[in-house]
């Protein structure tokens, strides 16, 4: 089954419906000049004196998959009214951030409102994509022509370094330059290109670089590379459920607001904990979050290794983003996640891809780093950077859903102690 042209016109009789019925009006997600209601490709002309609308969705297209995903759950792919499937996912009606997540999805093409915006349907990419028993070559063709053909800065890097080595982030920038296009954020685009290509698979190491695949070679190798391994099956899982209205956010002027605490076994000197820390650290941790303003605290820089401090606690409870490496299986880092995620605030998961992770967070989306040796790790720097500030940047823009077992599974738990 071949993708259609109805992508396109998600695009443009999504924004348009002339009036809203009253009962959606705060969700008429595309009027609202922020939420960049269209994908179109600007000249320098037509935009002089006006802000740049965004080219892309600010968002991977697997994360904006958790619309569509919802659909599937709650309405076995058919159509349903918003405001329903809203409810059933624990989302305001009201929220910006409600908006923006179906704002990314009709960007995408995976769905589409109708009748008004009062009801939402997956389109005909986003029933490919979610149908199990589509052929996968069908799955990831269509997958690739919506997070990566439809959307234009995404298309000109991949026709540009398709079949090359992935050139620095500099590079990129300024070939995108080049092209005229208006960008406001280069890094955000080139990372969100990168998480994109790598969630299809289309990121390789070969010759000890990582390597643009062509989309051909990577249906060529279906089925027997099947591109939902790429995407570790937890896409349909990973449906948010109600939260109570998160606290109030300190004051922006706080310095916690500057904090990224890292969450990280971290041993003795000269141990391999310590030595992988050091090299996570320094290699990914900083190089990701600084373009986000953060500075990198770690557990020894206040306190003793091993040790549970009143310090480290008030850095789990306190700082604006908390990065938690699963690596070794230490239970003190567990204890902390744990302590981070009762407190329901923003925190990205990554692990080396030597260790397994626990069944009880397994559904949480977490960041397989491959550092098995030199010639594995190097040449996918930069794409475990990109991987790492997009996590970073949906967790920070979305606190109030931050997803963890107790969310999931038991979402009145802060009830009960009240």
């Amino acid at each position: 089954m071949e993708p259609t042209e109805e992508v396109q016109q998600n695009h443009e009789d999504f924004p348009n419906d002339e009036t809203v019925p009253n009962s959606v009006e705060a969700i008429d997600i595309l009027q609202d000049e922020d939420d960049d209601d269209r994908l179109q490709e600007q000249s320098p002309s037509s935009s002089k004196g006006k802000r740049p609308r965004r080219l892309y969705p600010p968002e991977s297209f697997t994360d904006s998959l958790e619309l569509g995903a919802a659909i599937v759950k709650y309405a076995s792919g058919g159509k349903v009214r918003v405001l329903t499937l809203l409810e059933k996912m624990g989302r305001s009606a009201t929220s910006g951030l409600t908006r923006q997540m179906m704002a990314n999805s009709a960007k995408y093409g995976i769905t589409r409102t109708t009748q008004k915006s009062e009801w939402i349907e997956l389109t005909l990419e986003g029933q490919i994509i979610f149908d199990e028993t589509q052929p996968q070559r069908d799955i990831l063709q269509t997958k690739f022509l919506l997070a990566v053909e439809k959307m234009l800065p995404f298309k000109k890097l991949y026709d540009e370094y398709v079949r090359k080595r992935l050139p620095a982030i500099e590079v990129m920038r300024d070939f995108l330059q080049s092209t005229e296009l208006q960008i406001d954020d280069y890094k955000e685009c080139i990372d969100l290109f990168i998480v994109n290509a790598k969630d299809l698979n289309l990121l390789r190491t070969i010759g000890g670089a990582e390597t643009l695949i062509p989309v051909e070679q990577a249906l060529d190798e279906l089925p027997s590379r099947s591109i939902e391994q790429a995407l570790q099956s937890t896409v349909t899982q990973r449906i948010y459920v109600a939260l109570d209205t998160a606290k109030e956010a300190e004051s922006s002027s706080s310095l916690w607001d500057k904090v990224c605490f890292y969450i990280t076994p971290i041993g003795d000197e000269d141990t391999d904990q310590r030595r992988h820390s050091d090299l996570f650290l320094g290699s990914l941790i900083e190089p990701a979050v600084s373009e986000l303003g953060l500075q990198v605290v770690r557990a020894d820089k206040i306190g003793q290794p091993g040790m549970i401090t009143t310090q480290i606690i008030e850095h789990v409870k306190q700082s604006r983003l908390v990065i938690v490496d699963l690596s070794f299986l230490n239970p003190n880092v567990f204890y902390e996640m744990a302590l981070r995620h009762a407190c329901r605030m923003p925190i990205v998961h990554i692990i080396r891809k030597a260790d397994q992770v626990p069944f009880d967070i397994s559904q949480n989306r977490c960041i397989f780093i491959d550092n098995t040796d030199i010639y594995s790790f190097v040449p996918k720097l930069q794409t475990y950077r990109a991987e790492i500030a997009t996590q970073a940047r949906k967790a920070l823009e979305d606190p109030e859903h931050s997803t963890n077992p107790i969310t999931v599974f038991y979402p009145r738990f802060w009830e009960s102690l009240q």
